[in-house]
């Protein structure tokens, strides 16, 4: 007999078996060399500047846009330790998994966050001012490369920003430091998690009206004309709608304002900010280590909507690389260059826009509403809840205790669910996850992506993975999530004279990169981490 359900969530916990079937289980920063605990003065670095390019494939710094990189991404990919096979080793690639896992050492198994939908959104932090949804990262486990230098140093300062609530608040986790986003108003704020009001420095910056004074401003080519190969009319871009440069900002300052993070000019006010805080909070000064966490958003929303083979995309990410080269000289003449480190990442890829990779969007979407809705049925005829199954994209969540109590087998269930998931066109595989625990995640990648991805008391009963650049449900835009390369493979990149540079070919994960800068620093990291020292990275000392 065939089964069928999907859509709630939790209710009881997977067996405890999943948390140590990955590859690369928790190990601690010890493990690869260990981080000395010293004192404050253990490390001569001053600042650490964490960037987090959203949705920045290692594709445009390797290969696409190499020799028109000129600027900050050029100065980091060209003069820092650069791993090209960079990735993010779990299967849930969006945004907020990313950022999770960058200071942290750890996987979304670990932080506990592993999807955007249930990130850091809470009406129990709402934002000062307004302006849209509370955030905090209350939802957010363990701890990032933050507290460790907290707990060596509490002098430590640190600041982190961007225009999404999650890109600013996840990468220093719990700590209650400064950190500001972009509200729908058109002013940075933050939450009552951090704050009862805006500091000072925050509110003269947002009363100088910057987004709104992009009203009218016209997003033009950086760099002439043939200097991009791509065509410039493409209709399944941007929805069918306004794809042709150049690219207008609306004229109402408000309706601007509101706009601002789907254009290149998001970035650079969210850089303006980030150097306006490091001279209002002293950060760089020591003789502490300070932290600076940035995130750049705009690249995702223009990834989106053009997709990551569009001419907006090259010129938006030209953009990104002039912009740091501004924000590193700036920061250079603030603070000695030779006492601060910079790591870049991203937090995700991007497929293609469904479309123009298979020809039609039909082609390259599928969905598995019919068959959760026969399981719903089928379920309900037994006495079992429809909620006992909910089906998000990628995940079947499944209530063990409503299935038991109706006399039905939920391992049964659910290798049923996943038997009939995988009937379905363009589904590549369809796993229960009691058998994923018994899978070799050394040769199988997709699986132990998912292991690293769900927590043990998470009830993810079947996870679906589809075919490449295969999109749930419309796929009218370009987008991210899957277990597969093009969503998993960001750069890693460090920059300073700690660091070796080079274009080094051995992997490297987003989790790794906390460990190697606590390595850096000196500094021990509070808990085992899933992420190892990238020693290649590390000048000889």
């Amino acid at each position: 007999m065939r089964w069928a359900v999907p859509s709630l969530r939790l209710t009881r916990a997977l067996p405890v078996l999943l948390l140590g079937a990955c590859v690369s289980p928790p190990v601690p920063a010890s493990d690869s060399p260990s981080p000395a605990t010293t004192s404050a003065s253990a490390s001569p670095v001053r600042l650490v500047v964490f960037i987090t390019v959203d949705q920045l494939r290692t594709d445009y710094l390797t290969e696409k846009y190499t020799a028109q990189l000129t600027g900050g991404l050029g100065r980091l990919v060209r003069g820092g330790a650069f791993f090209v096979n960079g990735v993010h080793d779990h299967a849930t690639t969006e945004t907020a998994p990313g950022h999770a896992s960058t200071l942290s050492g750890r996987f979304p198994r670990s932080t506990g966050i592993v999807r955007n939908n249930v990130g850091v959104n809470t009406p129990d932090a709402p934002m000062i001012g307004g302006g849209g949804l509370g955030a905090s990262p209350a939802r957010f486990r363990g701890t990032t490369l933050v507290d460790w230098l907290v707990a060596r140093d509490a002098r430590t300062k640190v600041l982190s920003v961007s225009r999404k609530d999650r890109a600013a608040i996840l990468p220093i986790g719990r700590s209650r430091q400064p950190v500001y986003w972009y509200a729908t108003d058109g002013r940075f704020t933050t939450s009552s998690w951090y704050a009862d009001t805006l500091p000072t420095w925050v509110r003269r910056f947002n009363d100088r009206r910057l987004p709104q004074r992009t009203a009218g401003r016209t997003w033009s080519l950086l760099l002439p004309e043939n200097a991009y190969p791509e065509r410039d009319s493409v209709p399944a871009e941007n929805r069918g709608s306004n794809v042709v440069f150049p690219h207008q900002h609306p004229a109402d300052s408000a309706t601007a304002a509101g706009l601002l993070p789907n254009y290149p000019a998001m970035d650079e006010i969210t850089l303006d900010l980030a150097l306006e805080g490091i001279t209002a909070l002293g950060l760089g000064r020591g003789p502490q280590t300070d932290v600076l966490a940035i995130g750049l958003s705009a690249t995702d929303a223009v990834g989106h909507a053009f997709g990551p083979d569009s001419r907006e995309i090259h010129d938006q990410v030209v953009r990104v690389d002039r912009m740091l080269a501004t924000f590193f000289d700036s920061l250079y003449a603030l603070r000695d260059s030779a006492r601060i480190i910079v790591a870049l990442t991203a937090d995700h890829g991007v497929a293609p826009i469904a479309e123009l990779h298979f020809g039609s969007t039909a082609a390259g979407t599928t969905s598995l509403d019919t068959l959760v809705a026969r399981y719903r049925q089928t379920l309900s005829a037994r006495g079992v809840d429809s909620t006992a199954l909910d089906f998000e994209p990628g995940m079947l969540f499944a209530n063990r205790e409503a299935l038991s109590r109706a006399g039905l087998g939920p391992d049964s269930v659910l290798r049923a669910f996943a038997a009939d998931a995988r009937r379905v066109p363009r589904v590549m595989r369809a796993d229960a996850m009691t058998d994923l625990a018994r899978a070799d995640t050394v040769r199988d990648t997709i699986a132990r992506r998912w292991l690293h991805s769900i927590p043990g008391d998470l009830n993810v009963g079947v996870v679906i993975t589809l075919d490449p650049y295969v999109y749930w449900g419309a796929g009218l835009y370009a987008t991210h999530g899957t277990p597969h390369d093009y969503d998993a493979r960001v750069p890693v990149i460090f920059y300073g004279r700690e660091f070796s540079a080079g274009r080094f070919d051995t992997p490297a994960r987003v989790v790794d990169m906390a460990p190697t800068l606590a390595a850096v620093l000196g500094v021990t990291p509070l808990e085992r981490l899933d992420g190892r020292v990238l020693t290649r990275a590390i000048k000889a000392r």
